[in-house]
């Protein structure tokens, strides 16, 4: 068997962007609050139907999010699903840091 030299790469914590992708930050911050709504819907024991009924949204729309396939959602649209889910969204601004070209777009969850 030949040894191959691999070569490894640090990601910048945004796989997204790792990836070149357009819109990464938006991209993970839809996959950060995706993942809660996740979270949220198995800790209650919620079916993706019981789910969607409380969220006025479509079993498929629940599929969706739960399968991360988020290009249809908006981050408003996630974050109302949070709201009718019990948890509270808050959205931050504040100056970019210094040496930096522009503005960032983050979500915390915790």
């Amino acid at each position: 068997m030949r040894k191959r030299d691999v070569s490894v790469e640090e990601s910048s914590g945004n796989i997204f962007q790792d990836l070149g992708l357009p819109n990464a930050e938006e991209r993970l911050a839809k996959a950060m609050l995706s993942r809660e709504i996740s979270r949220v819907i198995d800790e209650r024991g919620l079916t993706q139907a019981e789910a969607a009924q409380l969220l006025g949204a479509s079993q498929p729309d629940i599929s969706n999010i739960v399968r991360g396939r988020l290009s249809g959602f908006a981050l408003e649209r996630l974050a109302r699903y949070l709201n009718a889910l019990g948890r509270d969204v808050e959205i931050r601004v504040r100056p970019k840091s210094d040496g930096e070209e522009r503005g960032h777009l983050r979500v915390a969850v915790g």
